[in-house]
């Protein structure tokens, strides 16, 4: 086991750095000066200009750069912006708005997907289980802003039933439609998980033991078929919240809601490149350790995937 936690963790270091590169590079690719853009129209004074790139080290190699964001991130520093605040101290702020919304939008996903994937299975073949199929096909083709928008516009623009942005009516309210939105794809790929798991445990032996035995058929259902179809629903719930995290970005934008997705989409159009890629390394970073976290417990519960 041992050595599977190594291999596992020395893989998360590589990728992260590998990931980390890319997007470093891909946003100081970016064309414009962001230090002349801080002044708007105005022009800035060459001198200022040159102290301020100095300031963040802007005229250094970029591998020098990047080794030096790299080695702060280690020690807990994600950077500073343009205007002399911290990275880390701008995300603190928002992330509980974030974890607030994914964290709803995963129940959602989780209690609608499998309650739908249980429905279906139980009424495979009848207008239930094509019910299911066609809907959860059609959530998933519609790309999550495109489902935002329409949910802003019918459920809060027009029928009025919850806010169409901010978060000034607290929590839950101002969270249902943007968690709605940003889980509907996940629900709908849950259920469909869920359908077909569970099809395969209701022909499974025990099964037919169990309705040999005459035991209720809820028990059945729930104690022997279900339980022994979350394994591969479980592994997919807990890699699709480091999705969820992630995916807030669109979501916030949509809803307006001050959270770290709304602060990455800020800094990119402000070109505050610093936070842009701070808050993407901690997305990176949630991501990489609840994969590291699913692939330790596949160690636990198999030996055979311990084999490096």
């Amino acid at each position: 086991m041992g050595r599977y936690v190594l291999s596992r963790i020395a893989q998360l270091v590589l990728v992260f750095v590998g990931v980390t590169l890319l997007i470093y590079l891909a946003v100081f690719a970016l064309p414009g000066d962001p230090i002349r853009n801080l002044a708007g129209r105005q022009q800035l004074p060459p001198d200022t200009v040159a102290a301020i790139r100095a300031q963040y080290h802007l005229d250094d190699p970029f591998w020098q750069q990047f080794g030096r964001y790299l080695v702060g991130v280690l020690h807990g520093d994600f950077g500073t912006d343009f205007y002399g605040e911290s990275v880390w101290d701008l995300m603190r702020q928002g992330w509980p708005v974030t974890l607030q919304l994914a964290s709803l939008a995963w129940l959602f996903e989780i209690v609608l997907g499998v309650g739908a994937g249980v429905v279906s299975a139980l009424r495979r073949g009848r207008l239930t289980d094509h019910t299911v199929l066609l809907l959860s096909v059609g959530v998933i083709s519609i790309p999550a802003f495109v489902g935002a928008f329409a949910l802003q516009l019918l459920l809060g623009v027009k029928a009025g039933i919850f806010p169409i942005a901010g978060d000034e009516t607290g929590w839950p309210a101002s969270y249902v439609l943007p968690a709605f939105a940003l889980g509907a794809v996940g629900a709908a790929s849950i259920a469909r998980l869920t359908r077909s798991s569970m099809i395969r445990s209701l022909h499974a032996d025990y099964v037919r033991t169990a309705i040999a035995k005459s035991l209720p058929w809820s028990r059945i259902v729930v104690r022997h078929a279900l339980r022994n179809s979350l394994v591969p629903i479980l592994t997919f719930v807990a890699i699709d919240l480091g999705y969820l995290i992630a995916g807030t970005v669109v979501v916030e934008g949509v809803f307006n809601l001050p959270g770290v997705g709304q602060l990455l989409f800020t800094s990119i159009r402000q070109q505050q490149g610093t936070v842009v890629v701070g808050v993407a390394t901690a997305l990176v970073m949630i991501f990489l350790l609840l994969n590291l976290a699913v692939d330790l417990l596949y160690g636990l519960l198999d030996p055979r995937i311990r084999v490096v």
